[in-house]
């Protein structure tokens, strides 16, 4: 195989960007696009008169699934559809893949998980942050030990707003049934992922959560956060959809100093001692520990979208490193379900939570979600299945 034929189901937002960026723009030689699949046919028009003859339409996944046009296949539908397209394609043997979020419920995404194992193809998320040079460095910098060990996070991550007519333009956007949740589920997946690939995974979740604060949407769109880690460590994560002007600002505090990420710029301060030994030594009240502030310099690389898709091509060709492992996608959903259930439950909720009790609360409020019953909707019903509408 010299290039992977893959094929891309759902030609909105995300599909349309990455057709694009393979058969317009050619930015990833070692793939081509040979089908896509939509319900909406103004999409495969769009495609046809876009793109070309030479891709396959369909307005049905899985027989272009089955069409033997295709290697692997990118899933880029709405949330409930990642992990069943997933499956689907698993059982064809075809690599896959998938947007983020993973899917919108652990339980979900861990049989997701388990038939990738099974079927031993190729799987990987569209975590395109990942290749964003300000975050690999603070990963390099954690997990070198320059700085010891964390002891505080901070995201405040606000820059995500969106008026009403965002959420009026698509039916299945902000509903339980639709789209499974707010701004965790749609902005924040990437920075969920994140989070816990340069910090690690808490253990403990407290969250206060409000839905429908700002806009006339039944999810969350405003939501704080208390975390705690396995080695005492404590974190926190704001977010909502309603701040303008908003903030990204990271911040990770550790024994040795502090990492601060703001403005694509990457700030470190390095104490000439540890705080805990500072502490145990110092004899003057008001002492403080010196650090030396410096702006990191990184090599600048951000590929995104684009370097996902070509170590995606990589894997499956050579068996190079994926940016992202698909298997990984439950690792920032666990934090955002956890992040859910301790809103509806109004305790703090223990990592690994029941997935059980997360699906039940879940499906409680997809059972009295609003329907926009625009042509395409897609919904999930109280049995865990999918229909179009």
């Amino acid at each position: 195989m010299e290039k992977v034929r893959l094929g891309i189901i759902g030609i909105g937002n995300m599909g349309s960007t990455h057709i694009t960026n393979i058969e317009v723009k050619k930015s990833c030689p070692e793939i081509t696009v040979t089908a896509v699949a939509d319900i909406n046919p103004a999409r495969l028009d769009w495609v046809k008169e876009n793109i070309g003859t030479h891709v396959a339409l369909f307005d049905d996944a899985e027989k272009m699934m089955d069409s033997g046009l295709v290697d692997a296949i990118l899933i880029a539908v709405p949330h409930y559809f990642h992990p069943v397209y997933a499956i689907k394609a698993f059982e064809r043997g075809l690599h896959v893949m998938s947007e983020k979020p993973a899917g919108v419920y652990t339980k979900q995404v861990k049989e997701m998980n388990e038939a990738a194992k099974k079927a031993g193809v190729v799987f990987g998320m569209m975590f395109n942050q990942r290749t964003n040079h300000i975050y690999r460095k603070m990963k390099e910098i954690v997990e070198s030990g320059e700085l010891g060990e964390i002891k505080r996070t901070n995201w405040i991550i606000t820059n995500w707003y969106r008026p009403q007519a965002y959420y009026d333009s698509g039916a299945w956007r902000a509903t339980w049934s639709g789209e499974g949740g707010g701004v965790l589920l749609n902005q924040c997946p990437h920075n969920l992922d994140l989070w816990q690939w340069i910090c690690g995974m808490p253990v403990k979740v407290d969250t206060h959560m409000h839905f429908g604060k700002w806009h006339d949407i039944e999810v969350e769109d405003d939501v704080s956060t208390y975390v705690e880690y396995a080695n005492g460590a404590t974190g926190i994560f704001v977010t909502t959809t309603a701040d303008a002007p908003g903030t990204n600002r990271f911040e990770i505090s550790l024994d040795g100093g502090k990492l601060v990420s703001e403005d694509d710029k990457l700030y470190m301060w390095k104490n000439e001692m540890s705080e805990r030994q500072f502490s145990a030594t110092n004899t003057i009240p008001f002492g403080c520990p010196k650090a030396e502030f410096t702006e990191v310099e990184t090599d600048g690389g951000n590929e995104q979208h684009v370097g996902v898709l070509n170590a995606f091509a990589g894997r499956i060709l050579r068996g190079t490193p994926l940016i992202a492992e698909g298997y990984e996608g439950l690792n920032g959903l666990t934090i955002s379900n956890a992040m859910h259930l301790s809103a509806w439950l109004g305790k703090p909720v223990d990592i690994p939570f029941d997935d059980e009790l997360f699906y039940e609360e879940l499906m409680k409020r997809v059972k009295t979600s609003r329907r926009k019953e625009d042509i395409g909707s897609v919904y999930a019903d109280t049995a865990g299945t999918y229909n179009s509408k």
